[in-house]
């Protein structure tokens, strides 16, 4: 006697959320300015301006950009505008910080930006293991655009996921 066997998953309404579908593509770039300082401490305008000028900004086309400087240099607002003004025609996306501060900048955007309409009323799953820089401020902002909408939440694979929200009943 043979068992049909049944993929109760995928017979479910059960969608699968995946942030890592949403990675934005491109180079990532952190631009560190220390080499642009007097003894990577002190930041000469006029040299800071000249080192600006020479530097082929190109070479960052179509790339997310991470300023920093790795010293303990104190560096002025100005220094990451005229940067970020040289960058603009070039770079997707310029940012004061590290790479983990840039990744949770660009899925912040993308989630504030996404529909999420289509999830009206139904379990959602949001998948937890990621082969992509997904930073964990995604998770908590994309819980927070969900949470409103969606009929339950849960976080992990389908065969062994962790419940975290339940809409109550009227």
């Amino acid at each position: 006697m043979s068992t049909e066997i049944i993929n109760r998953v995928a017979n479910s309404k059960l969608v699968t959320f995946n942030l890592e579908d949403f990675y934005p593509q491109g180079e990532r770039v952190l631009f560190d300015i220390k080499d642009w300082l007097l003894e990577g401490l002190v930041l000469r305008e006029s040299v800071f301006r000249e080192k600006a000028a020479e530097y082929d900004w190109s070479q960052h086309n179509d790339a997310y950009v991470a300023l920093t400087c790795s010293t303990d240099a104190i560096i002025p607002a100005w220094a990451y505008m005229l940067l970020t003004t040289h960058l603009q025609p070039y770079a997707k996306k310029v940012i004061v910080g590290n790479l983990d501060v840039l990744e949770s900048i660009l899925y912040t955007e993308i989630i504030q930006n996404m529909d999420v309409s289509q999830l009206q009323d139904k379990p959602v799953i949001v998948k937890g293991c990621s082969h992509k820089p997904v930073p964990q401020n995604a998770f908590m902002l994309l819980i927070a655009k969900l949470q409103p909408v969606v009929k339950s939440l849960m976080y992990g694979e389908a065969c062994s996921s962790v419940p975290l929200f339940k809409k109550p009943k009227n």
